[in-house]
């Protein structure tokens, strides 16, 4: 057996061993030698064998001899080629979850609670593009009941391409919302992308469509699906007569949040109400009870479900000796999304005189940026917080379009500059939300600041 041969039985024999960081190599694990932003994977093949990598692979013909090296001129060719293999050798249940938003909080709450009674598989972080699917293909369990896998677009023909390597039999769509409009230009058109999942000449396994219609572009999907012959089509909106919100009701300390689920009636106790996060309680609901799994599982264990880092996470930190909360939705956001949070935040039981907002830019939304981050200037100001941290370009251009604001805006230009503010401006039992796009000053200076717990 050569080395490649030694490398595929290696990878369709194993789970999870997969990596494109040379600071995850553990024991047994597979490097995955590729450019990155600023260096290249080769650098780093020397410290991941010494980690322990059992295979690294590259394109560099000439890089040392060493039979734990493999060479692969065309690695994403080769990458798909293995993906492709190693789905067609998975005899579980396939689940693609696509959507604007809320990809990974559905998996991850999905996945939670699956994993209580099956033996799952199911991508790691926001693994949704092209790398990220194969990827997570090629670390399945083929052992296990269940995978989930993210489904992620930003460009016109990727639905359908990734759609294609993951061939999921259920599929769930979040949402349309205004997210990549630089190249999608409208959430018409997001939509008729969204779709392709389905589609069966690009999906022959596709069987249910799980489906929470509130909007004109969420009509176009719920459109092309009843074209489809041999797709069973689940909704989870208000005219849904199977899975639906039959109330929600506000007791002293809790709200009662009553679920109908096919005639069955389920009842759930919170403390706040995120209605993204209600959805995904019946999505998950709506899946148990098509697979006949045990309702009793979401029933029970829902208390114990936290949001993810960056996705509404809250943390409790010190900064100078002075006690703060912490609300992290640094990891993206859309218009949508900033709306949404806005109103969770208002809602939160605490003087409106200890919550402070920080936002950042809110990217790829091509021509319309700027006219977005006016209006949620705009409906920021509906509200009324100590204080508005802003960071960003299309902020620092939008606030000057403000006449008489009710709330103190503070631009910054810098993680610096927002640092030293909130040092001299903070109290003990101040509340922060931040929320923006990935990649932007705020998302790196919130990274530095939970740093600080």
């Amino acid at each position: 057996m050569n080395n490649i041969n030694k490398l595929e039985h290696y990878i369709f024999s194993k789970k999870d061993k997969f990596k494109i960081s040379s600071q995850d190599i553990k024991k047994g694990d597979i490097f995955l030698a590729l450019q990155g932003k600023n260096f290249h994977g080769n650098k780093f093949i020397k410290s991941s064998l010494k980690k322990g990598a059992k295979f690294c692979i590259t394109n560099n013909v000439n890089f040392i001899s060493d039979t734990r090296i493999i060479y692969i001129k065309n690695i994403f060719k080769y990458l798909t080629d293995l993906a492709t293999k190693k789905r067609n050798l998975y005899k579980g249940k396939v689940i693609g979850i696509t959507g604007s938003a809320g990809k990974t909080t559905l998996k991850e709450t999905l996945a939670f609670f699956l994993k209580k009674d099956n033996l799952i598989s199911y991508s790691q972080k926001s693994y949704n593009n092209e790398l990220g699917v194969l990827i997570s293909l090629l670390n399945l369990n083929l052992n296990s009941s269940y995978a989930i896998f993210e489904i992620g677009t930003n460009n016109f023909g990727e639905i359908k391409y990734l759609t294609n390597l993951v061939r999921p039999e259920q599929i769930f769509i979040t949402n349309i919302q205004s997210t990549h409009l630089e190249n999608f230009k409208t959430k018409n058109k997001i939509a008729t992308e969204k779709s392709d999942i389905f589609v069966s000449k690009y999906n022959n396994k596709r069987q249910i469509l799980y489906l929470n219609i509130k909007t004109s572009p969420e009509e176009i999907i719920l459109k092309k699906a009843k074209k489809e012959k041999n797709l069973k089509i689940i909704r989870i909106d208000k005219l849904s007569k199977k899975y639906f919100v039959k109330n929600i009701i506000k007791e002293q300390k809790y709200y009662k949040v009553i679920f109908s689920i096919n005639k069955k009636i389920k009842i759930l106790e919170t403390k706040s109400v995120v209605m993204f996060r209600i959805f995904n309680l019946l999505f998950c609901y709506a899946f148990f009870d098509q697979n006949s799994l045990n309702l009793n599982t979401i029933s029970k264990r829902h208390k114990l479900l936290k949001p993810i880092e960056g996705r509404g996470l809250t943390h409790s930190i010190f900064l100078n000796k002075i006690r703060l909360k912490v609300i992290d939705e640094s990891y993206n956001a859309n218009p949508d999304t900033m709306y949404q949070s806005l109103e969770y935040f208002s809602n939160i039981k605490k003087s409106n005189t200890k919550k402070i907002l920080i936002f950042g830019n809110m990217n790829e939304l091509g021509t319309k940026s700027l006219k977005i981050h006016l209006e949620v200037l705009l409906q920021i100001e509906r509200y009324s917080f100590k204080m508005i941290i802003l960071c960003g370009e299309f902020f620092r251009k939008s606030i000057k379009k403000l006449n008489n604001p009710r709330n103190k805006f503070i631009y910054s230009r810098s993680e610096n500059e927002i640092m030293n503010y909130l040092k001299k401006n903070i109290h003990n039992d101040d509340i922060i939300m931040v929320k923006c796009s990935n990649s932007t000053i705020v998302n790196k200076f919130t990274k530095n600041l939970l740093k600080v717990i």
